[in-house]
């Protein structure tokens, strides 16, 4: 039985990893997707985006999966944390670890970048520090802005907490401001500061 499980092959293994947020969406076109990009196996979990990694049962076992040489496939790099920042660190480790990752949306493919894979996720992680610098100096130009007009240092928004769930979905299934802003009645700022704030928290 251990010879049928431990096959050693000179084809290395592309693995699959799926992931929705919500009740009412199913991983379904992402796993169809996957399977014809190749994957042999395709792992698959319905969690929030804002769980962490150590909280993605399925994430973690396909990570457990790959070894050196090896290929990670998902539809778009965002199913692979929660930030932009936790993003480029996974992939650092992976690009470490020798694992290739490919998006099926063409944005990365580092098996077909070679030696340029590092100078990708560089510059992956120069903008995301810079995300993350500018949503806190939004943060802090908000909060000093509220101080000096006797505002409200919560800062919420005047919507409801339905409303502000149905935005931060609606974004993270790609949907531009624009159209979240057409489907809420919420202005464009209001979405922002509820975006900005969700990852700050995250």
């Amino acid at each position: 039985m251990l010879l049928t499980i431990y096959v050693f092959s000179t084809v290395n293994k592309i693995v699959g990893y799926a992931r929705v947020s919500t009740g009412g969406q199913t991983t379904d076109t992402q796993v169809a997707s996957l399977k014809e990009a190749g994957c042999e196996v395709v792992f698959e979990e319905n969690i929030s985006s804002r769980k962490k990694e150590k909280d993605r049962p399925q994430l973690q076992a396909a990570l457990a999966m790959l070894r050196n040489g090896d290929e990670l496939v998902l539809s778009k790099l965002d199913r692979l944390g929660r930030s932009q920042v936790e993003v480029v660190n996974r992939l650092h480790e992976l690009q470490a670890q020798r694992i290739n990752v490919r998006t099926l949306d063409g944005l990365v493919n580092t098996s077909a970048l070679g030696k340029f894979a590092p100078v990708l996720i560089a510059l992956l992680s120069g903008l995301a520090e810079v995300e993350r610098s500018l949503i806190q100096e939004r943060t802090r130009e908000s909060v000093q802005y509220r101080r000096e007009t006797g505002g409200n240092l919560g800062g919420r928004p005047k919507t409801s907490d339905k409303k502000e769930k149905l935005v931060l979905r609606l974004r993270e299934e790609g949907d531009s401001l624009r159209t979240i802003r057409d489907q809420t009645g919420l202005a464009v700022a209001t979405i922002r500061k509820i975006i900005d704030r969700n990852k700050v928290a995250a």
